[in-house]
């Protein structure tokens, strides 16, 4: 275990710092310099009231330790072992907030995002469990306050995803997003399954931190523009115009078709903004790889073909390869209530990048 206790203190520096900067009128001048401070400010004020809590806990427990050394009453000792227990679960998730918390956020943390999901391997059952990841993302974003919006959507006739793309805006919506990047295992028995054998079915997510036009400049003379008539599931056409688009970057090859919308305009406007943000994603990749060789602080690799997690219907159990984290309450996860599961990831993931600026 770390001793974050150092850096706690250089937290409640740099809180006071920061406080100090935000009651100086002049700081309103720069609306830049402003909203950075403000973010730092919501960061360190929250990461420094859960170090309070924690430590609160923490006096709670050594103290019911305590009474239930010298207690004699059963019933008691069962009332205090039970406040204990509880006590030791809040102190955990606690620490894992803590831990998520005290590494500076990236350049994207704050920026809102685009996913796209799709079906890889396993037929209808990949396509079906497609849409129960857009489900899980959509109700998680609808917890967060977060607000969505389907950018691009195709199903399959026989139910399930065959693609679908969309948009999350909110506080911190990259921060927590970006840990969902690669490759989503299931293991079940499907609807279709008579005999009762566990198929197992994978899925790719993609997280985009979304790009602004200041962000990715790109040349109208670099760009093809195809149109073509929407296609609904099973192939038929859905509309009489040709309103679907495609936009192909043609330095990059990069293809973004939509066909959610009615409108050609609103079609183009769309797989602009995907466009913009799967080129950002690449030149924030290149420029990554040419600073650091070894990426070891980084979850996983960041590859959208690596196997980030395993969801196990039969064993109830959601178990995140890159930290072995397991969680073994599948159904609420699906329901969207998975922030605590990612807070563990994210815990583990500071915990690597702490251990490995130490070893600096």
């Amino acid at each position: 275990m770390i001793n974050i206790e150092p850096l706690i203190e250089k937290v409640r520096i740099s809180f006071s710092d920061v406080e100090k900067q935000m009651s100086d009128p002049s700081v309103f001048a720069n609306q830049k310099n402003y909203e950075k401070l403000s973010k730092e400010y919501q960061r360190l004020s929250c990461l420094i009231k859960k170090v309070d809590e924690s430590k609160k806990c923490e006096k709670e427990l050594a103290d019911n330790r305590s009474m239930l050394s010298s207690e004699s009453d059963d019933d008691f000792k069962e009332v205090i072992q039970t406040e204990i227990e509880s006590l030791e679960i809040e102190i955990t998730k606690l620490n894992a907030k803590i831990l998520a918390l005290i590494i500076p956020p990236d350049e994207n943390d704050s920026r809102n995002t685009i996913v796209e999901i799709r079906p890889a391997a396993g037929g209808d059952e990949a396509a079906l469990f497609a849409g129960d990841l857009l489900r899980l993302y959509l109700k998680f974003a609808e917890k967060n306050n977060w607000k969505s919006e389907i950018l691009n959507l195709a199903e399959r006739s026989l139910g399930g995803i065959k693609d679908v793309s969309f948009s999350l805006i909110g506080s911190n919506v990259y921060r927590y997003m970006k840990f969902e990047s690669g490759v989503h295992r299931v293991q079940r028995v499907p609807t279709t399954e008579a005999s009762g054998r566990i198929h197992t079915s994978t899925v790719t997510v993609a997280i985009l931190p979304e790009a602004k036009d200041v962000d990715v400049q790109i040349n109208s003379e670099d760009l093809r523009i195809d149109v073509f008539r929407s296609q609904g599931p099973g192939g038929q056409s859905v509309n009489t115009t040709d309103s679907a688009v495609r936009v192909t970057h043609i330095p990059s090859n990069i293809s973004v078709a939509s066909q959610q919308e009615k409108s050609q305009h609103r079609n183009k406007e769309i797989a602009m903004r995907i466009l913009r943000s799967r080129i950002l994603e690449i030149k924030q990749q290149e420029e990554m790889e040419k600073h650091a060789k070894e990426r070891k602080t980084q979850v996983g690799t960041g590859e959208r073909s690596e196997r980030i997690r395993t969801y196990n219907y039969p064993q109830n159990r959601v178990t995140d390869h890159r930290f072995c984290i397991s969680n073994f309450n599948l159904p609420e996860i699906m329901e969207g209530d998975f922030e605590g599961f990612l807070d563990e990831i994210m815990a583990a993931n500071s915990a690597a990048t702490l251990e490995a600026e130490l070893l600096k």
